[in-house]
């Protein structure tokens, strides 16, 4: 028997976030039918909420409420070191770390030629444009250990090294809890490539 229109329509729109199948999305869509009426009004509050007062900062491209966002207005942050990872997420994994404690720069990607993501798809003018003036001494590369990430990281470091900028590279290798075993020959090689005095 066909859902009623209404109930359809939500599993479709369900159906196109990443991650919800079909099953997901009527599992989902069949919760917030039982639910109380205030629970779907909040839930709608909410998408509508982050569509119109979620933006991105005019300096490091991060998603925030505020312009500029928190890492650019943070006066204790060193301004001299910008670490440049590919999505605003990235910025949030880093900071879990609590160690760094410079600025931040969002690609908004990495480039993918295969799937029409070149440098002009991508948050590269506004590095430059950070960096180009002066009072920068380091910018990390942050990018993902993926194919896409490696391209992009020796892309930036080409562009930024006549800049007379120091450019790192974040290490890669083995994670913590992990057996070496288990680890591909690439994944070893950049652990060994990393390796430092203890």
């Amino acid at each position: 028997m066909p859902h009623p229109e209404p109930l359809a329509r939500l599993i479709e729109q369900l159906q196109r976030l990443p991650g919800i199948g079909a099953k997901s999305a009527q599992r989902l869509a069949f919760h917030i039918l039982r639910a109380p009426r205030e629970d779907a009004d909040r839930l709608c509050e909410a998408v509508h909420d982050v569509k119109t007062r979620v933006t991105h900062c005019s300096t490091c491209n991060t998603i925030t409420d505020v312009d500029p966002c928190r890492f650019c207005a943070d006066e204790r942050r060193d301004t001299r070191v910008i670490c440049v990872v590919e999505e605003p997420q990235n910025v949030e994994a880093i900071e879990k770390t609590r160690d760094f404690r410079g600025r931040y720069h969002v690609l908004m990607g990495a480039l993918s030629p295969l799937q029409g993501v070149g440098p002009d798809e991508l948050k590269i003018k506004g590095l430059l444009e950070r960096v180009a003036p002066g009072g920068v001494d380091e910018v990390i590369l942050a990018t993902n250990p993926t194919v896409e990430g490696e391209a992009t990281a020796i892309y930036l470091a080409r562009l930024l090294k006549p800049l007379g900028v120091r450019v790192t590279r974040i290490a890669t290798g083995i994670p913590v809890g992990s057996d070496l075993e288990y680890a591909d020959e690439i994944t070893m090689g950049k652990a060994m490539e990393g390796r430092r005095e203890v």
